[in-house]
């Protein structure tokens, strides 16, 4: 196997000229990764891949729609370490699976597609290991066992270390955040974030604007997400019990939309607004989504005053996605 270069490198922070006239706002740059198109999928994929190699596995697994910007960088990255690759990827609710370029950047990056319906996720993801030791291969399937779980604490350690970028931008600059909002998916960044700020004894509000989950799975998700990595003695002596954590997470399903994958008009024109004020893209899938709910929950919340952090977790290739088929 080739050795594991680092992508990662810090990513800048930047005031916005976007503003409520009451707050101020600044954006991190995730999406200025340099690999496959950055976004925080790069940070945890690249956990993944050092975790595979340390413990001995020679090819990976990875789920997701034909959206996922994860699934673009793990077979992305694959392909440049010459490891197998195979995603399982199911369809959407309606049972439409649609073409993208995510997907596409995923075919030609050599990965095997294995497609599935929701409820059969499971039983797919065990013939395609069985298939995988059949064919002599060690696979590695990102989420741990056939259900997603097991392997929690390894997308954490992300975004525990942007946790710290972020820290050392305030240091540098002497300014203190209050809030940090980012979009939530499946928790591993909100829970990475949130046990960055406990492993620093930090006081900002973390806030995930869910782009599908409802708040009560989204926040059983980044609840076990966090405990589960606290078990680390890299965190020892914090308080892990679900009690503690609980207060910390705060995760709305306010904003979803009707579900993954759906927008608004509302989420276009905020889009527009933000690529026409800071030159910055986002999608209606992930970004666009989070950034409208992030500036309805400080209006609904009365936030004043405040600074305000929005990282943008990336999907470049959604935005353009979403470019075209706006001009049909």
């Amino acid at each position: 196997m080739r050795n594991i270069r680092d992508s990662i490198t810090t990513t800048p922070i930047l005031p916005l000229n976007y503003t409520d006239h009451s707050n101020r706002f600044y954006i991190k740059r995730d999406d200025l990764i340099p690999f496959s198109f950055g976004g925080n999928k790069v940070r945890i994929a690249h956990e993944y891949f050092k975790d595979m190699k340390l413990k001995g596995f020679n090819s990976v697994i990875s789920y997701g729609n034909s959206r996922s910007n994860l699934n673009r960088v793990i077979a992305n990255m694959g392909r440049a370490l010459d490891i197998p690759c195979f995603i399982v990827s199911p369809a959407d609710d309606s049972g439409e699976r649609i073409d993208t370029s995510n997907s596409r950047i995923v075919e030609q990056m050599g990965a095997e597609i294995i497609t599935c319906t929701r409820d059969n996720v499971a039983d797919t993801i065990e013939a395609v290991m069985n298939d995988c030791k059949d064919k002599r291969l060690n696979p590695y399937y990102i989420y741990g066992n056939k259900y997603g779980k097991g392997n929690e604490k390894t997308a954490v350690q992300a975004y525990v270390k942007a946790y710290e970028e972020i820290l050392h931008y305030e240091g540098e600059y002497n300014v203190h955040f209050d809030y940090i909002f980012h979009a939530s998916g499946t928790g591993a960044t909100q829970a990475g974030l949130i046990c960055g700020k406990l492993k620093n004894n930090d006081s900002k509000d973390i806030v995930g604007i869910s782009i599908a989950r409802s708040q009560e799975r989204g926040k059983a998700y980044i609840l076990n997400n966090i405990v589960t990595s606290l078990n680390d003695s890299c965190f020892a002596g914090i308080d892990s019990s679900s009690e503690s954590i609980d207060s910390e997470i705060i995760f709305t399903d306010k904003y979803i939309c009707g579900g993954y994958g759906k927008y608004s008009a509302e989420i276009i024109n905020m889009i527009r607004l933000v690529l026409s004020l800071d030159g910055i893209p986002l999608d209606r899938t992930y970004t666009g989504k989070a950034f409208l709910g992030m500036t309805e929950y400080v209006k609904e919340k009365d936030i004043g005053n405040a600074k305000i952090l929005f990282i943008h977790t990336g999907g470049t290739p959604l935005f353009f996605d979403d470019l075209l088929t706006e001009e049909r």
